[in-house]
């Protein structure tokens, strides 16, 4: 079994944690590609939040 960077993971749970304030042992538990699309889904609203900003 082939694990995933553990740089890339350590970005993961710190995005995840910064902006949901979940325990580490909470986005641990979380399958890779789980985790990932909560990435997904944060990087998604920031931008609209961000667009949104820069459009008022």
């Amino acid at each position: 079994m082939v694990g995933h960077p553990l740089a890339e993971l350590y970005e993961e749970v710190a995005f995840v944690a910064y902006h949901f304030h979940w325990s580490l042992e909470d986005i641990m538990a979380l399958e890779h590609a789980e985790r990932r699309r909560w990435v997904s889904g944060i990087s998604r609203i920031n931008q609209r939040m961000n667009e949104a900003t820069t459009h008022e």
